[in-house]
């Protein structure tokens, strides 16, 4: 399992479809996942700091499971199978259940937990963004980190380059 680190959410033009965008940790790969407009508009709202007066769906579910004494370890991206992915929430006592990975990292973001993807998912449906800028720039400082902002716009211009097609079967669905 890779651990993975939430970009965020990107809206695909022409078609006004929400990717989630997911990029390794210690690594160069990202997973786009096309996702519903309820779940994008959830993760962004709570990257954002946008809190609601009432609970919405994933602040219900977060809420019900630590009513009940348990807690959500981790999420899951466990396979990607006809351009569908399928995630798992895991667990403090070792259960999982399925989920779509949506639905997972919209609860993710909420109760402060990691994400991971499967080897072999980030193999097949991963993706490595170009890089911007020259490496060999003795001014750049390898030390910096890459903004969150700056993968975002790399991996824009990079959607800009691609059409759904290009991902094999059809739009992957997450």
């Amino acid at each position: 399992m890779i651990e993975m680190r939430i970009i965020g959410v990107r809206v695909e033009m022409p078609n006004q479809q929400p990717i989630l965008v997911l990029t390794e940790v210690n690594g160069s790969r990202s997973l786009p996942i096309l996702i519903g407009s309820a779940e994008a508009t959830a993760i962004a709202m709570h990257q954002q700091g946008v809190r609601p007066s009432r609970p919405l769906t994933h602040d219900l579910l977060g809420q019900v499971i630590t009513a009940l004494g348990r807690s959500v370890v981790q999420v899951r991206v466990v396979d990607f199978r006809e351009g569908t992915f399928f995630g798992e929430l895991a667990f403090d006592d070792g259960t999982t259940v399925s989920a779509r990975p949506s639905d997972a990292i919209a609860l993710a973001v909420r109760v402060e937990i990691p994400v991971f993807v499967e080897d072999a998912v980030l193999a097949e449906a991963g993706i490595v963004l170009p890089e911007q800028g020259d490496e060999d720039d003795p001014d750049v400082d390898e030390a910096d980190e890459v903004t969150a902002e700056d993968e975002v716009e790399r991996f824009r211009e990079f959607l800009d380059t691609i059409s759904p097609d290009d991902f094999g079967g059809g739009a992957p669905k997450g």
